[in-house]
């Protein structure tokens, strides 16, 4: 019986060391293929988590030409879709310009889908579209002043007046955004908006 409890106190001490001690296998091995560190960079942290470098060959920025030009047909298709709506009359067609931007997080594409569904009577949509404008710039005026219509064709006159206000602490009461919804809630209820 003393011979099965050394052996079993040996066992155990033998496991406690082999836990506790460091692997003696290079960190490598376990990484698949047996390929050295340098071969097998990090993957980049989770989107939203900016604070953890990331590896070097995904960070790196396009080339300013490729960026410049990205940017001007980014404001090319941006004035077309602009003037889809403002000249012509035509949301639905301005949503697809819009959207195929591939730019839904700029605040200013946002509202102008926004406003789009709004014009096409939509206001689910546009309520998600104004909300995401404000997501990605709260001091978007524009986007206040279109919602606070919303507001207003909505029923919601308290909360239009909330963004009348935000829009006077953003850029004052002598805006024209501010003028806009102001002159909007001076209207009686039920007075019919053309904006």
């Amino acid at each position: 019986m003393l011979k099965s409890a050394i052996k079993l106190a040996t066992l155990a001490m033998f496991s406690v060391a082999l836990i506790a001690s460091p692997p003696s296998v290079p960190a490598f091995a376990a990484g698949g293929g047996g390929d050295p560190p340098s071969a097998n960079p990090p993957s980049p942290p989770p989107p939203g988590n900016r604070s953890a470098p990331r590896s070097s060959a995904k960070s790196k920025k396009k080339p300013t030409k490729q960026s410049s030009a990205d940017d001007a047909v980014f404001r090319q298709g941006y004035r077309a879709a602009h003037a889809t709506i403002y000249e012509r009359n035509d949301y639905a067609a301005a949503i697809e310009q819009l959207k195929a931007l591939g730019h839904d997080d700029n605040a200013g594409v946002a509202n102008l889908i926004g406003y789009s569904y709004r014009k096409l009577g939509d206001y689910k949509l546009s309520q998600i579209w104004y909300e995401r404008a404000l997501k990605a710039d709260p001091n978007h005026v524009l986007t206040w002043q279109y919602y606070g219509l919303w507001q207003i064709e909505q029923g919601n006159r308290d909360q239009a007046s909330y963004h009348l206000s935000r829009i006077a602490a953003i850029c004052g009461t002598g805006c024209d955004e501010y003028r806009s919804l102001a002159a909007a809630l001076e209207k009686p209820p039920g007075t019919g908006l053309v904006y």
